[in-house]
């Protein structure tokens, strides 16, 4: 009896000694996980080329002897897979949508958000497809594994600075599409980036309830500048001017993320944001109206938030 006591005993205590190391493997694992989930990371703001953006200049689209593969399903606009010259595949998107997309993207990746890489291509000739105008392509490396979607109201990021600034960035681009089918997690290496995948309903004006969908609109320059951004700023939260999907989630943010985020967007210069602009290959009298249009916005951000002390994440940014 003794002996079956001393055995059980034993039992347990090993039993013990293993699942506290799986605890602690267990939390091991999420450690380096957490550090491997990228949704913004400190860069050099002013060292940004914003005209070329994520790609840089190296990696833009070679249209000559590009190949045409296939249609890319999916989404509401019409969208093809292409090979270039260099033997690159990309996304090619024919829609209004090429433009904003082509900006967004600059001017978040600008401040350390991570983004797919695009470029806005003027004209595009393809005997098998046509010609276009203005169409974006988005890369699709060998390197980038795509995984899943990530969701707005459920990430690992709810809470923190670069989540709560992506939100407010999405009410200065006027994004009235937010939904997490645009969303997807990027895979490179053991690095897992957190991204929106569809800019393209950005750079319009956001509807008036009374108006439904129908009071929407993407890529108008003039709708964008004379809409609003900021309603008020009470009991520490900012309230946000913002009809679109996902319009609670957006409507009000606390003042100090709003602090974050302005010490980050008060870093790039004029000719960065007008660089983002003409990247994507709008008219020049546009590419003055949406940049002023858009450093209005940061000056609101920055007067809305004037009273909180500037972050060390924000200093650090240089």
């Amino acid at each position: 009896m003794k002996l079956i006591k001393k055995c059980i005993k034993v039992t347990v205590i090993s039993l013990l000694i293993a699942l506290a190391g799986v605890s602690v493997f267990s939390q091991k694992q999420d450690r380096t996980m957490d550090a491997n989930r990228i949704m913004w990371e400190p860069v050099s703001i002013s060292e940004r080329d914003v005209y070329w953006g994520p790609g840089g200049k190296e990696m833009q689209p070679v249209l000559a002897n590009s190949k045409y593969l296939e249609r890319q399903t999916g989404g509401n606009n019409l969208k093809h897979r292409i090979q270039d010259g260099a033997g690159r595949v990309w996304i090619a998107k024919i829609a209004d949508e090429s433009q904003p997309e082509t900006a967004a993207v600059r001017l978040l990746w600008a401040i350390g958000y991570k983004t797919e890489i695009n470029y806005l291509v003027p004209k595009l000739e393809v005997k098998s497809i046509g010609n276009y105008k203005n169409v974006r392509f988005e890369a699709r490396p060998d390197n980038i594994k795509r995984l899943d979607r990530w969701s707005w109201t459920d990430n690992p990021f709810v809470g923190t600075n670069e989540f709560e600034g992506l939100k407010i960035m999405m009410a200065m681009l006027n994004n009235w599409d937010l939904k997490d089918e645009n969303n997807v997690i990027l895979k490179d290496g053991s690095q897992h980036y957190y991204v929106i995948s569809d800019l393209g309903a950005s750079f319009g004006k956001l509807s008036d309830k009374s108006e439904g969908r129908s009071g929407r609109s993407v890529n108008k320059p003039e709708d964008y500048a004379g809409s609003k951004f900021i309603k008020q700023v009470r009991d520490g939260m900012i309230e946000f001017d913002y009809r679109g999907k996902a319009e609670n989630l957006v409507k009000t943010v606390k003042v100090e993320h709003g602090r974050w985020l302005a010490d980050l967007l008060l870093q790039l210069t004029d000719k960065q944001i007008e660089d983002a602009f003409r990247a994507a290959n709008y008219k020049a009298e546009d590419v003055k109206l949406l940049a002023a249009a858009f450093k209005m916005r940061i000056d609101e951000l920055d007067k809305a938030t004037k009273s909180v002390k500037t972050t060390p994440a924000a200093e650090s940014n240089g």
